[in-house]
């Protein structure tokens, strides 16, 4: 029997959480939720207070989604503060393509579609720690070495920290449509936000949106045909069909079991003289 006056006490190794199972912790106040992980408020108060497109969402980590964020965040991870511009190259150790993804959920379309094109990299922008986690670890399962994962708000992203004409495309899937007229003002689809896109769009860029809410979709395309830096690649100025590389996800496939009407709009950069 140990002598409990001259034995430390050894605290029993922590049983392995499974897959899918939440963690709950109790941090000390000021203990940051994810050491090595994103940060709460990368940008902090160094930009102006405006009103913003999109709301953070907290729902419970999984032990999976933690996992993958404390071990691949400080590799394939982006804090967007606004501090500095980010050379792509070197973020993702190669000169290919780039194409910025904002809102990506919970990361199965993002994952899918950089396994079907390994020659262009994306660089996923969301506010969602859940998403951010299973996205990374989906990467990982998958072997995908052309996906960084960002946090913060792509406004500051955008204006702040990407260089002129350094992106061969912008995908803007099923951002929140604020549905009530007095949020209108918070969609992220407005003639501000494509100016400020197109200085970072190369010509010839795509820019591609979908969403299952028809008034948005219709403000998209009003928006997005009235602007001279954007032109439609539908002859009758119209919506496109979903492209193959947009996959169906689960969501989408039971809104439209539901009958809902999902449209995609695909307009390019154009080059002015």
């Amino acid at each position: 029997m140990a002598d409990s006056l001259n034995t430390p006490d050894v605290p029993a190794p922590a049983a392995p959480h499974a897959p899918g199972v939440s963690i709950r912790h109790t941090r000390a106040k000021g203990e940051p939720r994810f050491p090595d992980g994103p940060k709460a408020d990368p940008a902090g108060s160094h930009f102006e207070r405006r009103i913003r497109s999109f709301q953070p969402r907290r729902s419970r980590v999984t032990a999976g989604q933690a996992d993958a964020l404390q071990r691949l965040w400080p590799v394939w991870g982006l804090d967007i503060d606004g501090q500095r511009v980010i050379d792509l190259r070197e973020l993702f150790g190669n000169d290919r393509p780039v194409v910025l993804e904002i809102g990506f959920g919970m990361g199965e379309a993002t994952a899918q579609m950089a396994a079907g094109d390994p020659d262009t990299n994306v660089l996923a922008v969301d506010v969602h720690t859940p998403g951010q986690g299973n996205l990374l670890g989906l990467a990982d399962r998958d072997g995908l070495k052309n996906v960084r994962v960002g946090n913060g708000d792509a406004i500051i992203l955008l204006r702040e920290m990407l260089a002129p004409d350094s992106l061969d495309g912008l995908r803007v899937y099923f951002p929140d449509p604020w549905p009530k007229k007095r949020h209108h003002k918070r969609r992220l689809i407005q003639p501000e936000f494509l100016t400020l896109a197109a200085t970072r769009l190369k010509p010839g860029a795509l820019l591609h949106c979908a969403t299952d809410w028809e008034p948005y979709a219709e403000q998209m395309l009003d928006v997005l045909s009235a602007h001279p830096d954007f032109e439609n690649t539908q002859a009758d100025g119209g919506y496109a069909p979903r492209p193959e590389f947009r996959p169906l996800t689960r969501f989408e496939g039971q809104g439209l079991d539901k009958g809902h009407v999902v449209n995609d709009l695909l307009f390019r950069r154009v080059s002015h003289p």
